[in-house]
């Protein structure tokens, strides 16, 4: 009897597990590999695709747009099957792009969406609705009073995302007199040390008296909360973030920042590898969404967001093993 179920759920895993045609070569372009969040993507879908049994080349661009063009066209020229992009700029690549599809290589926008260019697919988050989640944590802390607005680099469509959930909620109130808007800028590459300079400016610029910074991800956040820290603000000032980067998680703890935005991106990362490996084989992956990058509507996978305060961190980023309880609770 032991035999036959041995041998019945042989079958049933040899049915149920995805059979692929052939080994996939995949070419990962990374944005910036000193942000901790691509950091974590690059490992968790390496890990992911090697057990799908791919070929996985990464190369991080670290900010530079003309660097990431050199890096796609040199894992054109490597042969791969697919190629995934976490875009530094999704405006520039349409044309290197197509130098991809001529040698009949399949492209994945990776969490960043790549306009005007024939892309395959899109994964990522609902990134308007992440503004959005931003928008009402910090209404729901400081409904009144003096915003300053913090959106991300301007060459990513993703920052624009987020800022036009942020005005979905935000602009009744700014129409209404309950919100001031101080100051608004765009933080190159999404640098911490950009933020803040920028931050430093600003509260220079208003004599201190900034309510609220809507900071639409943990390294600029980082960088604000150091302006603000230097003037004896921080932990005064409310102050968004996105990525639930450890270091944000533990300025939540302390009381610096109001809150971030975890997404997922175990569940991500995971399901972008298991899109890689069908495209390479020539498969169709299932979708749940399109986009319409300005040359097509794209098929797309789009996750959920979760807001995170410091109310819910234990049920969220650490339940999920995204930080360890000790390393968030020093």
């Amino acid at each position: 009897m032991k035999k036959i179920i041995t041998l019945i759920c042989a079958v049933l895993i040899s049915i149920s597990a995805p059979v692929f045609a052939k080994s996939v070569k995949i070419g990962m372009v990374i944005d910036d590999l000193r942000l901790e969040r691509w950091q974590k993507d690059r490992d968790i879908f390496v890990n992911t695709a090697e057990k799908l049994g791919a070929k996985i080349y990464v190369q991080s661009a670290n900010g530079n747009e003309q660097t990431q063009i050199s890096q796609i066209e040199n894992m054109i020229s490597r042969g791969v099957d697919v190629l995934v992009i976490i875009p530094t700029n999704g405006e520039v690549l349409s044309n290197v792009i197509k130098e991809a599809k001529r040698d009949g290589i399949k492209v994945l926008a990776y969490d960043r969406l790549i306009n005007n260019a024939d892309i395959d697919f899109y994964l990522s988050f609902d990134n308007e609705k992440v503004g959005e989640m931003q928008a009402k944590a910090l209404i729901a802390a400081k409904p009144t009073g003096r915003y300053f607005l913090m959106g991300g680099a301007p060459t990513d469509n993703n920052a624009k995302l987020f800022r036009q959930g942020q005005m979905n909620i935000l602009q009744s109130k700014i129409d209404s007199g309950d919100i001031e808007v101080v100051g608004d800028q765009w933080v190159d590459s999404w640098l911490a040390e950009n933020a803040l300079k920028i931050m430093e400016n600003a509260l220079t610029a208003n004599d201190n008296n900034i309510d609220v910074v809507v900071a639409s991800n943990d390294s600029t956040a980082g960088g604000a909360i150091q302006a603000l820290d230097a003037q004896g603000l921080a932990g005064k000032v409310i102050i968004s973030g996105q990525d639930a980067d450890l270091a944000a998680v533990r300025r939540i703890v302390d009381g610096t920042q109001t809150m971030t935005v975890y997404k997922p991106i175990v569940a991500l990362a995971q399901r972008a590898a298991e899109i890689a490996v069908v495209l390479g084989n020539d498969d169709t992956p299932r979708v749940n969404s399109k986009l319409n990058n300005g040359m097509k509507d794209v098929d797309a996978w789009l996750l959920e967001p979760i807001a995170v305060d410091a109310n819910n961190l234990k049920k969220t980023v650490i339940a999920d093993g995204f930080h360890a309880e000790k390393d968030v609770y020093q």
